[in-house]
């Protein structure tokens, strides 16, 4: 009864056998899709609930900030117990010093809103354009540039993609698309695959760069239909992962990164150098083997972008050089990144040595 029929068409045995494998694969997109979700929905909101995960005593607990606090527990499983200077820990936990004003801290610091070329467009640079294709993410950095982003307002979203759509298609010079936000692997794959098929038919496009925490943080969100969307998108695809430190870099980032290699993905690391968690030649010597070691090439070194509240995590310029000074000494040239400083209206990051 499996045989084909006459006509060639497939039994009933076959019929159920592709019934039955559909049914699978639905199923398991949908575990995956239920897996990442559903640990970003148990992620850590409050100061208090991460501190007792780690054996800290609650005490003078920060102040409310504008900016909430999000911790994965994917992440905060790599901080150490006992430790109230986990490198991983002060990047994500709120201090008093966060509702302080500073000079020359602003909610703006690197000039996104004078590069608006449309909403959720930033076009900053020649031949690139940057999509704020969502306000979400699964983390909330406490040095981030854009906390204070206007998201609800600005991000392109579903309904506005056709205007950026748009203004791509009518700037023969722009050559790479960056998907920026928050952070885009945020959005459902479905709404990415209909974003890249939007901008599938305009050829001047020629790279499709995408800005993501989420492999570091969230990495079960490298799922099987997360890469069969990567594959099929018609342009090389470079995926610039965020890592500070190199306890970050377990292995189920390894396994992450390892699987986005494997379908072709070029996969870089940028940091930004933070006061007390990486700004000693070890620490960021040891990131930069890390990053090699499960697959990512160091590529940017950031100063810290001075936003309005991260005023704790700055170190000096000459500072930053010493410590590329020692990098140099350690490394082989291809493990030392780049140390760059973005600056409002400039026409590139700018080289600091």
């Amino acid at each position: 009864m499996g045989l084909p029929d006459a006509a060639g068409r497939p039994g009933c045995f076959d019929v159920d056998r592709q019934r039955i494998k559909l049914m699978k694969r639905n199923i398991l997109a949908r575990k995956e899709r239920d897996s990442w979700r559903k640990q970003l929905s148990q992620a850590i909101r409050t100061p208090a609930e991460l501190l007792e995960l780690l054996d800290l005593t609650v005490k003078d607990e920060p102040a409310n900030s504008r900016f909430p606090m999000l911790v994965p527990r994917a992440f905060a499983s790599r901080m150490e117990p006992g430790n109230r200077q986990d490198p991983l820990l002060l990047q994500v936990l709120p201090d008093r010093d966060e509702n302080r004003t500073a000079p020359g801290f602003s909610d703006d610091p690197v000039g996104d809103m004078a590069s608006k070329a449309g909403r959720g467009i930033l076009h900053k640079y020649q031949g690139r354009v940057l999509l704020i294709a969502t306000g979400a993410c699964a983390v909330n950095c406490r040095y981030c540039f854009r906390q204070a982003f206007p998201y609800s307002s600005e991000h392109a979203g579903r309904d506005q993609w056709q205007a950026a759509v748009e203004h791509i298609a009518n700037d023969n010079s722009i050559e790479e698309v960056i998907l920026s936000g928050g952070d885009p692997l945020m959005l459902p794959t479905r709404r990415l695959a209909q974003l890249t098929e939007m901008l599938s038919g305009i050829r001047h496009i020629r790279c499709l760069r995408i800005h993501s925490r989420l492999p570091i943080v969230l990495p079960d969100r490298i799922t099987d239909s997360l890469l069969e969307w990567l594959q099929s998108v018609p342009w090389p695809t470079v995926l610039v992962l965020h890592a500070n430190h190199a306890n970050e870099l377990d292995e189920d980032v390894a396994v992450a990164v390892d699987r986005l290699r494997k379908i072709g993905v070029h996969v870089l690391n940028q940091a930004v150098l933070l006061a007390r968690v990486n700004d000693s030649v070890s620490r960021l010597a040891a990131l930069m083997r890390r990053t090699f070691e499960i697959g990512a090439l160091p590529y940017y070194l950031h100063l810290l972008d001075p936003v309005s509240g991260a005023q704790r995590f700055d170190t000096s310029e000459e500072h930053a050089r010493q410590l590329m000074e020692g990098l140099r000494r350690q490394l082989s040239g291809y493990l030392v990144p780049r140390l760059v400083r973005e600056v409002a209206g400039e026409p590139y990051k700018i080289p600091v040595l």
